[in-house]
Formats: C-alpha cells, sequence, structure tokens
C-alpha cells in the first residue's frame, strides 16, 4: 500500500475528486494548507499599491491505494491539476506498512 499526497490549486479539488472516484478510490483525506514553491509566493496590487504573499493557499489530497493503482492515482491527479503554470502543486508517494480500520479492526487491503 502506498500514500499519495498531492498539493493542488484548490479550484482542481472537485477535477481531482471525480477523478479519484472512477478509479475506485474510496476514501480521501482533504486539507487546507498554504505554502510556496520555487517563487516564493507572488505580488499582487491591491488599492493602487503592491503587496507580497508568501504563502498561497492549496488543498493537500491524502489517499491510501493499493500499490496496483498507484501510478494510475498519479496520472489522474496530474491529468486534473496541471494548469501548465506555476503553483500547479506536488505529487509524492509514500510506502505504508499497514492500515487498520478502527471501527472493524480489519487491517491491510480489507481496511481500505
Amino acid at each position: 500500500m502506498m500514500l499519495v499526497t498531492a498539493i493542488v490549486k484548490p479550484f482542481a479539488l472537485d477535477d481531482v475528486r471525480s477523478g479519484l472516484e472512477t478509479l475506485d478510490v474510496t476514501g480521501m483525506t482533504v486539507s487546507e494548507v498554504s505554502g510556496y514553491g520555487r517563487q516564493r509566493g507572488h505580488t499582487e496590487v491591491y488599492r493602487g499599491a503592491d503587496y507580497h504573499v508568501d504563502f498561497v493557499p492549496k488543498v493537500r489530497v491524502e489517499v491510501v491505494v493499493d500499490d496496483v493503482v498507484v501510478e494510475k492515482v498519479i496520472e489522474t491527479v496530474l491529468s486534473a491539476a496541471r494548469t501548465g503554470k506555476i503553483g500547479d502543486g506536488k505529487v509524492w508517494v509514500t510506502p505504508v506498512e499497514t492500515v487498520v480500520r478502527v471501527r472493524t479492526g480489519e487491517r491491510g487491503a480489507d481496511a481500505l
């Protein structure tokens, strides 16, 4: 099993969720986060004055999936969240040793 974590722009969340549902990903965790990458935020103009936004709002999507669908999950997130502009986000994969469903005590793939 793998934990796939994606940081995407907030407006891409619905497309990411819809894409993952077509892969039968049954659960996900979504968090509102903020941060920056290489661009180190951006500058905006408000009432004629420039101000720098250090931390850009993003959404973190986390799903634990079976190893066989990891690449499909990554491709789905990429196709749903890619605009081709700076700040589209990141995706990374982390190994998961086990998963336990709290309600039933099921472990491993049965708990997904």
